[in-house]
């Protein structure tokens, strides 16, 4: 693979506790998304934080992981569905720190055993990037379920 290479800017107006911010993606996929500290640890009030973020490219990642490890044991997922969910807390000494990141996913696969769904999961963990960061300082768990593929999927 390629070296890859993604950007993001802020801008940030204000001290901390009054201040607001602005995160947009180099690639123009979105712009200016509005957040602040009151956001990033009360109610999220239609705005977005670095951890929310996290969570997105983290779910993001292991999906297509997933995909990939399906595909390549010959059972292509029709649907998955991935969520995220990143803890932040305050840990003695170190301030406030992502601890846990936890990805549910559903998978929607005809023709594979629950041994194999479980392998590929495993590798997809594995292989997903942004596991292997966020592992580097934080637990990552992840929980899959294998769900039937039909004709109505």
């Amino acid at each position: 693979m390629p070296r890859i290479r993604r950007s993001a800017d802020v801008v940030w107006e204000g001290n901390l506790a009054r201040g607001t911010g602005r995160i947009s993606a180099g690639t123009g996929a979105f712009s200016s998304l509005p957040y602040s500290l009151p956001v990033r640890i009360e109610a999220p009030a239609d705005k977005t934080s670095p951890e929310e973020l996290v969570a997105a490219a983290h779910a993001g990642c292991f999906g297509m992981s997933l995909a990939g490890e399906l595909t390549g044991v010959g059972a292509p997922p029709g649907r998955l569905e991935v969520t995220c969910t990143v803890t932040m807390d305050d840990v003695e000494g170190k301030g406030h720190v992502i601890v846990d990141s936890t990805i549910e996913a559903s998978a929607h696969v005809a023709g594979i055993e629950p041994d194999a769904f479980q392998g590929a999961v495993e590798a997809a963990d594995a292989g997903c990037s942004l596991s292997q960061l966020i592992r580097a300082s934080a637990s990552v768990s992840v929980n899959a379920r294998l769900e039937e593929e039909n004709d109505g999927d």
